[in-house]
């Protein structure tokens, strides 16, 4: 009497267990924030491309500074652009502005790979949905580690031309881009750890490995 009632105590655990480890159905609410999440992440891409792209991010004394391109102002207010950075006569320019732009370029990889795991986990439901969501939402905050780091190394190595009516439309796009990067990053690891029951699925686990 006392094994049949173990064995169905132990079918009863992996039942448990199979309902847990089944795929969820998710509430509204829930898919409504992770598509606003990706919708937001494809959105900090585009903005982070535009300003990488154009690169021009800073306009003082005359001179406008770029991540490619160091340009002045003539007379007849036409620019006069050129790759050799060495020629904007700033200390450390040409190779701290390499590092600058393959920074926040980088950045940009990243996040296309982060937007990617998100999309696929919400497109192919699985057991690993979760996981590569996690993973998306990991590597979208470190587009905000490189996207940011570039930022900075931009403003340190321009620090004494600064000023917040000099800084470019391409230039609040990345500052954006960035700041998004680390808003949906946070928010989707946070969603992630709210809706998994991680605790539950842990205590069943640990019920069947002492019925075993």
């Amino acid at each position: 009497m006392t094994s049949q009632k173990a064995s169905w105590t132990a079918i009863a655990v992996q039942a448990q267990w199979l309902h847990v480890h089944r795929r969820p159905k998710r509430l509204f609410f829930e898919t409504f924030i992770r598509s606003l999440i990706i919708l937001c992440v494809a959105i900090s891409v585009v903005l982070s491309s535009i300003a990488v792209c154009d690169g021009h991010w800073l306009f003082a004394k005359g001179k406008l500074f770029g991540l490619w391109h160091f340009c002045t102002i003539n007379n007849n207010s036409a620019l006069r652009c050129a790759t050799n950075l060495t020629l904007a006569n700033v200390r450390g320019m040409n190779i701290g502005m390499t590092l600058a732009r393959s920074m926040v370029s980088f950045a940009v990889v990243v996040a296309i790979f982060g937007l990617e795991l998100l999309m696929v986990s919400q497109v192919c439901e699985d057991i690993n949905s979760r996981r590569k969501w996690s993973m998306g939402s990991v590597l979208i905050l470190a587009s905000f580690l490189l996207s940011s780091a570039g930022v900075l190394s931009f403003l340190i190595l321009l620090r004494d031309y600064i000023s917040f009516t000099g800084f470019t439309l391409t230039y609040w796009c990345e500052f954006i881009a960035a700041f998004l990067f680390f808003l949906n990053g946070i928010s989707g690891l946070h969603l992630n750890h709210l809706t998994f029951p991680w605790n539950r699925l842990r205590k069943i686990n640990n019920d069947g490995q002492q019925l075993c």
